[in-house]
């Protein structure tokens, strides 16, 4: 029984996966179908209005993406946090001051260099890459916040944004950024560092808005429709999830 039980979990899954994908493709292709209001998120607001200002005033942006790898269930933050780093580095392209990295995954690394010298070349100013500027911060969760903290403190940083998966070890960060005066803004897949940075970040997101993040930075199409997706998912999970309750109060499952 528990077999069986265990490959229905698996089919389902599945199945929530590839009506995911196709929710996604028929709200990106199909071009007469509503569009998603967003509402307004404050950190976002907030994180937007700094960079510009950051900008003016020759300052660095600071991107951190955690210490999840990209092969476990930690994947999908450190995958968020990499767009959030594309449209960073699109945001700050004309500042004196490129975009600095740090990450705690080796292999996460090599993906944000990937990401900022792939983000330069399409801006056409691929000479302005220096992979330095994605590094390696440490591979123990101390060791990463230790490793990342002279980022916040040494190189003219005015914005953080903390994007991936987090141990407690990222109020580290957010003390660094709060000594060097500079805006913290801070969203990850764990509960535990989310409970930290509500108490700390000057802009905390909370829940799934860190995975809002593309279509809210951005204006790509496609994050748009993935949201409109997962909005319906979520009302198919609630009907599926209140339906069992009023099956098991009428005695039809077990």
């Amino acid at each position: 029984m528990e077999q069986v039980l265990s490959t229905l979990g698996t089919y389902l899954a599945l199945a929530l996966i590839l009506a995911g994908l196709g929710l996604i493709l028929v709200f990106y292709l199909v071009p007469n179908l509503p569009k998603i209001t967003l509402r307004s998120i404050q950190a976002f607001s907030h994180f937007r209005r700094q960079v510009d200002l950051a900008v003016e005033a020759g300052k660095r942006l600071h991107i951190s993406l955690g210490r999840g790898t990209v092969n476990d269930l930690q994947g999908g933050a450190s995958l968020i946090g990499l767009t959030i780093l594309d449209q960073c580095a699109r945001a700050a392209s004309n500042s004196d001051r490129p975009s600095v990295v740090t990450s705690g995954d080796s292999v996460v690394t090599v993906l944000s260099q990937d990401t900022l010298q792939s983000t330069y070349r399409s801006l056409a100013i691929e000479q302005r890459y220096d992979p330095s500027n994605a590094r390696l911060s440490g591979l123990t969760p101390m060791a990463y916040a230790a490793g990342a903290m002279p980022a916040i403190h040494d190189e003219q940083t005015s914005v953080n944004i903390l994007a991936g998966h987090f141990g407690t070890e990222v109020a580290l960060l957010t003390e660094a950024g709060e000594r060097s005066h500079s805006l913290t803004v801070g969203g990850t897949d764990s509960i535990s560092a989310q409970s930290v940075l509500y108490a700390t970040a000057d802009e905390p997101l909370l829940g799934e808005e860190l995975y809002a993040a593309g279509a809210y930075l951005g204006e790509d199409a496609v994050h748009k429709a993935s949201l409109q997706a997962q909005d319906i998912l979520r009302w198919v999970l609630i009907g599926a999830i209140i339906l069992g309750a009023i099956l098991k109060l009428m005695g039809i499952l077990a």
